[in-house]
């Protein structure tokens, strides 16, 4: 017996001279190619004579599924008419991402839509669109970062302690904040998310839970952020232990680093293997919720969802024990995930691939820019918006035209002429680089009510 399994080997062993073949090989190669044979091809075998007691297993769970019910793997047309649909701030949405939004709303699985204010284009479902499916998750529809999200947290300090406290609150940000692909805390923390089973269960989890450890704390790239700034609250919950006034607060804007990046990539590549799409929707693959790879994408994401949340909250106790206090008031969302809604009457996946949920009472922040207020909203259960508004300014600029058109020093001067200090970040998330928040936020006032707003002071970002 050779030392490579073949296809002829679980022949052999009385695999049918179907597709289950290749499944098994590809998982044997993906997840088990260091074993010896005969410990393989011994597993293989108690698959094949007893394949429900495998389903849901790591490597052989999606083996016995084929040997079960394989997946059927067919060319998916689009419907000739969209779905239900709603467009909020149509004339601050450029025409690609309504484009993306429209070929979304024509997939099979679709069931209803939406466009928000900040919208523009993407990967498949555009920045701002919001998707109701039936039984089914797009992992683009969720997006790369899965679990992106906005993190508040409000200090019982008045805001007029800033002043004069500025290099005192830029050391803090510099020694308890990490940003970008190499960057990582000082001082690492554990965290009972590294107990859950899908770390041991599910084997694309089991090969990032090193990385997600190393990360745990840290913040990514781009438009990522942590920040000390004043929270106006214009009104207040009688549950909260703040009232009205200004405050010192931290807020902070990243998801799940690289656990929810090589999530996103595993699950969209099977996404378009086993649903083939016309060429230009092949980003809106979707994985039916009642495969073996819908399933274990579901745990995958909420794991990474989890992660993005403990990241947030490890930050926060940082800063919080840094500056000697406890924050009296939190407030957080994701703006990039999936969630199971009743929409109309029905169960449905809601994607929000850049928006915020917005459901009755439910808290949310909308931030702006490094020079503009960000907003601290209760949501209005609207069903048109599908429960949703907005996850920020939105981009009026490409990074790349920032690069092109906006310098350092004329970046610098606007950071000055509004009095926030700036550290790291790049042109390509200068305040010009985005819509007028306020704009944004008055073309959703039947989505949100505004609680407060947060302004920014001292910015951190990646270099």
């Amino acid at each position: 017996m050779g030392s490579k399994l073949s296809g002829k080997d679980l022949i052999k062993l009385g695999f049918p001279k179907t597709n289950a073949i290749n499944i098994a090989l590809g998982q044997i190669t993906r997840y088990r190619k260091r074993e010896k044979k005969d410990q393989i091809l011994l597993e293989a075998r108690s698959v094949l004579l007893n394949p429900d007691q495998f389903l849901g297993h790591g490597t052989w769970g999606k083996v016995a599924e084929g040997l079960i019910k394989p997946v059927e793997v067919r060319m998916q047309q689009l419907r000739a008419q969209r779905v239900p649909f709603s467009v909020f701030g149509e004339n601050e949405i450029d025409e690609v991402a309504k484009r993306q939004l429209y070929d979304a709303l024509k997939l099979p699985i679709s069931v209803q839509g939406a466009l928000m204010p900040d919208a523009h284009s993407g990967y498949g479902l555009p920045i701002g669109g919001v998707l109701a499916t039936d039984n089914a998750v797009i992992p683009f529809g969720v997006g790369v970062d899965i679990g992106c999200r906005m993190s508040l947290s409000i200090f019982d300090i008045p805001a007029s302690y800033i002043k004069g406290k500025e290099f005192q609150l830029r050391n803090i940000l510099k020694d308890n904040t990490a940003f970008g692909l190499t960057e990582t805390q000082k001082t690492r923390t554990d965290h009972e998310l590294f107990s859950r089973p899908e770390f041991q269960e599910i084997p694309i989890l089991k090969s990032l839970k090193d990385k997600a450890y190393k990360q745990l704390g840290s913040s990514g790239s781009g438009n990522h952020f942590v920040e000390f700034g004043i929270v106006e609250l214009v009104d207040a919950k009688p549950n909260w232990e703040l009232g009205k006034g200004s405050y010192l607060a931290v807020l902070s804007h990243s998801g799940s680093r690289g656990l929810g990046a090589n999530i996103a990539k595993h699950y969209s590549y099977l996404a378009t293997k086993q649903c083939p799409l016309p060429k230009h929707v092949q980003h809106l693959a979707w994985l039916d919720l009642d495969t073996h790879d819908g399933q274990e994408y579901w745990l995958a994401m909420n794991l990474a969802g989890d992660y993005a949340k403990a990241c947030h909250d490890n930050i926060h106790q940082r800063l919080a024990k840094a500056i000697g206090k406890r924050p009296r008031l939190t407030i957080e969302n994701h703006h990039n995930f999936a969630w199971k809604e009743v929409v109309g009457d029905k169960e449905c996946i809601v994607h929000r691939k850049g928006a915020t949920p917005a459901s009755a009472g439910m808290l949310g922040i909308i931030p702006g820019s490094m020079t503009a207020k960000g907003f601290i909203v209760e949501g209005k259960g609207n069903i048109e918006s599908i429960n949703s508004a907005s996850h920020g300014a939105g981009r009026l600029m490409s990074r790349g035209a920032c690069k092109n058109s906006i310098s350092k020093s004329e970046m610098s001067k606007i950071l000055d002429r509004h009095q926030v200090e700036l550290i790291g970040g790049s042109v390509d998330e200068a305040p010009m680089a985005y819509k007028d928040i306020e704009k944004v936020i008055s073309l959703q006032q039947e989505l949100v009510n505004v609680l407060g707003t947060f302004t920014p002071k001292i910015v951190r970002m990646d270099k």
